[in-house]
């Protein structure tokens, strides 16, 4: 970025002599992360400027006070809630703005805070916010103390619990900016830019920009746009007029060509910037920039998909917000790493479930190439839990859901806005459930005319809103199709009969699936969350078990969720399906867009269909610690162009016993697989199953598959049966980082034999130490079971593997790790940062 500013600086000034800067007046965004004070509990004095806060904790944002608890039964959150703590905590933050700012504004951006903040500037509140996964910002101008101390505090009241299905976190989990501008600048999340008539040859790039002066003088400035590509050059330029009247805003509009664009896809996801100035008085007074990523695409009720003009299937996945045993604090490097995992195994897609995400994964996702399904609400008046935000949602929902669209529209990685997910509006009785006009303009903000509402007729409320939600996204962004996440397939859901959805989706159902182009025609269609199928990592059911531990059947109990469901049968809920089922239905249906499997990565909390001791989630495709399980590689063989041939289970079982062996492969016509040298015979993919199995009795040794294409050998993998543990392997997942406090490394921890084999049944416990310039930012294993703490320094291993995380420090240098666990040979790793 410091490059990009650098070549944008000179190109200004060689080709725009005229726009001389005005340095005291430029935009500024500062992390203001750094150095702020925690208590938890609550201290009603705690806004007041002369608080002693000495004595609270120092750290930097983002912060998530519930990870570093402990699980508990007792904690109202539940095990919906990850079990783990909730409360009231305060944040404080002592600055001096420099007295050469005097008349510049201040603003605070706060990207996320859960849930119910209020915040304060030397004692005086700015605001309150209660919806815990939105922006929102205040103006600190009128309060400052110039040259001298300002304190802000801020409240977090996360005690009212269960407010979530899943877990929250708590605090300032999401970064915190201070934006100083000149009095006349780009308002916030002030550009749109929208591309049309999109070909290989060219593109028109329509922008919208909104010019804000907070002086007290009118003013006449020029809005200057410049399209700069990936290397810097200026690929297109505008220049217009905008008077702007003393304490308002306007917007001014401008069109440019882009001759031979890069365009957007998922494989090469081309990035411009848009460098917004403007200039006031011959002076560039502020500059502004916007990622830009040039791409037409349509959903189509017979054809589905199609990006660029090429037809193809979103092959997406659901994410929840938490980052394992980091908990819900944000970190870019995390976030990157469940990305890259998912790309490798083919995934394009990510569904921000069920609210607002982090800016950084909207980033993340423009950059790697994904195509986003962003999500505002996971209820609306209905509640779900006890103290969610339907509590709030009446007084809130069009300010949050206008914050929501104005900070995310410019993405190129968002192509759909859902506006919710399984509300419990899509039932209800209409004719009970009708809005007079007196109500609809009270509640629902309709402002509509007695005739227009009369040819609603008898339309619900719950349709109503429906249209109310639509129509306000299409306000501020006409441009992508809106949906919402249903587990209702059924053509009387209110939310279907308001007519608002530009895109079927349904969450499951897929027995109902094949009638959609019949139920809706002309809707183009999506399953928006599939699956809900349960696998524990590293966890196998042989057909000799005698436990009943994964019933297809919801009347079957499910009792153990220690070891929930094996790989095997991709064992799934009641209302879900088998990995493989659904795989099938979208190949074989050209009108499905495609999915978002429900989920990419485990999350903390709705253990769904277990109670505690579970406290995390089962149905991830890859674990919570983000080792894959199997059906990754079943996705991988069939998302994927890369060369796939994975073989399980482990081969450690007892002398005779019966074992199913699995395949999940690909570029290849057959398998062959051999136990000690000996065939057990040779299998191949049908269009019904998409993998080969064999039984086969075990004995130790070592067991290989042999993938053939054209009767070549293509491919070979073996497993060998593992001795004892012997010792420990450690495998950082990037030894050089950045000496920015923030930078991660994740080390994964194996128990291996002598011989360098997993020991796939191990549970070591095994204890971390770091010297030098990193700390251990968490630990965890995978296991949906463990008690023990994320913030710690050693952790079991879970069927062989756990995971410890490093930190930098935020300084230069070296820092050895070193694992040691009673019995084995220890290991040491250094990662160094610059």
């Amino acid at each position: 970025m410091k490059k990009l500013a650098y070549l944008l600086c000179g190109v200004c000034c060689l080709l725009l002599a005229s726009c001389a800067t005005s340095p005291e007046n430029i935009r500024e965004r500062v992390d203001f992360g750094e150095g702020w004070r925690f208590q938890l509990g609550d201290e009603p004095q705690a806004m007041n400027v002369a608080f002693a806060d000495e004595d609270w904790r120092l750290l930097n944002l983002p912060h998530d006070w519930a990870i570093e608890g402990d699980f508990s039964e007792d904690n109202p959150s539940g095990t919906g809630g990850g079990a783990l703590p909730g409360g009231i905590g305060w944040y404080r933050k002592t600055f001096v703005p420099e007295k050469a700012d005097a008349g510049k504004q201040f603003r605070i951006v706060f990207d996320g805070v859960y849930m119910n903040s209020e915040v304060f500037l030397n004692g005086v509140s700015l605001g309150h916010r209660p919806y815990g996964y939105i922006t929102f910002s205040y103006d600190l101008t009128p309060h400052l103390k110039w040259g001298e101390e300002n304190v802000i505090a801020v409240r977090v009241d996360n005690s009212e619990q269960p407010n979530s299905r899943w877990y929250s976190g708590c605090g300032i989990y999401r970064n915190v900016w201070l934006v100083k501008t000149g009095a006349v600048h780009v308002a916030e999340w002030g550009t749109y830019v929208v591309s049309e008539n999109v070909s290989d040859a060219q593109a028109d790039l329509n922008i919208r920009t909104r010019v804000a002066n907070e002086s007290d003088a009118s003013v006449q400035v020029k809005v200057r746009s410049f399209l700069i590509d990936a290397e810097g050059q200026i690929v297109a330029s505008g220049e217009t007029e905008c008077p702007v009247e003393a304490g308002k805003e306007s917007e001014t509009s401008q069109s440019l060509q882009v001759e031979q664009p890069e365009l957007w896809s998922v494989d090469t996801p081309y990035i411009y910037t848009l460098l917004t100035e403007v200039v006031q008085d011959g002076k560039t007074v502020d500059r502004y920039e916007t990622p830009v990523g040039i791409r037409s695409f349509s959903f189509d009720a017979e054809k589905g998909f199609t990006l660029n003009g090429k037809p193809m299937k979103i092959n997406g996945v659901c994410m929840h917000h938490d980052l394992g045993c980091l908990g819900a604090a944000v970190n870019v490097r995390a976030i990157e790493r469940q990305l890259e995992i998912l790309k490798e195994m083919g995934c394009n897609g990510i569904r921000c479930s069920h609210n607002p995400p982090a800016p950084e994964l909207l980033d993340l996702c423009d950059r790697m190439g994904f195509i986003v399904m962003d999500e505002s609400f996971d209820m609306w008046r209905k509640k779900k839990t006890s103290h969610d935000y339907a509590r709030y949602f009446d007084e809130w929902y069009e300010r949050d859901l206008r914050d929501f669209i104005l900070r995310d529209r410019n993405h190129p990685s968002i192509f759909i806005w859902s506006i919710g997910n399984e509300v419990l509006e899509q039932w209800s009785d209409a004719k009970a459930d009708t809005l007079s006009l007196e109500e609809a303009n009270l509640i629902l903000n309709f402002g509509h005319s007695a005739d227009m509402l009369a040819k609603e007729g008898e339309m619900s409320v719950n349709s109503l809103l429906t249209k109310r939600l639509a129509e306000l996204v299409k306000e501020l962004d006409p441009t992508r199709p809106i949906t919402t996440g249903c587990n209702e397939p059924n053509p009387a859901n209110h939310l279907f009969k308001s007519g608002a959805m530009d895109i079927i989706g349904y969450n499951y159902h897929n027995a109902n699936i094949p009638d959609v182009p019949k139920n809706f025609p002309g809707k183009p269609f999506i399953i928006t969350e599939s699956n809900s199928a349960l696998a524990t990592r590293g966890y196998y059911r042989m057909p000799s078990d005698k436990v009943t531990i994964c019933p297809d059947r919801w009347d079957k109990p499910y009792t153990d969720p220690t070891f929930a469901c094996s790989a095997y049968d991709n064992c799934h809920v009641p209302w879900g399906n088998t990995h493989e089922e659904t795989l099938k239905l979208i190949r074989d249906n050209a009108f499905i867009s495609g999915q978002y499997v429900w989920t990419g990565f485990d999350y903390i909390g709705e253990p769904t269909p277990y109670g505690w001791p579970a406290r995390s989630s089962y149905f991830g495709i890859v674990d919570l610690a983000g080792f894959p399980k199997d059906a990754y590689y079943l996705y991988q063989a069939e998302w994927s162009d890369k060369t796939v041939l994975h073989l399980f289970p482990h081969w450690n079982w007892t002398p005779g016993q019966d074992v199913d062996m699995w395949c999940y492969y690909n570029h290849a016509d057959e398998v062959e697989l051999f136990v000690n040298g000996k065939s057990q015979g040779v299998r191949s993919k049908t269009p019904d199953c998409l993998h080969a199995v064999w039984r086969v009795k075990f004995e130790p040794g070592s067991v290989k598959v042999v993938a053939r294409k054209g009767g070549e050998t293509v491919g070979e993998k073996e497993i060998r049966t593992a001795g004892e543990p012997a010792q420990i392997r450690l495998t950082p997942d990037r030894a050089q980082l950045d000496a920015d406090g923030k930078d991660l490394s994740f080390v994964t921890v194996e128990i291996v034999d002598k011989d360098g084999t997993l020991c796939p049944n191990a549970d070591n416990l095994v204890n971390f130490q770091v010297e030098g310039n990193a700390f251990i930012a968490g630990v965890d294993n995978g296991s949906p079971i463990s008690m023990e703490r994320f913030k710690d320094n050693k952790r079991k291993a879970f069927y062989g593997k756990c995971l410890v995380v490093l930190q930098n420090t935020g300084k230069p240098g070296e820092a050895k790790l070193t694992a040691t666990s009673e019995g084995l040979s220890q290991a040491e790793i250094s990662v160094v940062a610059e």
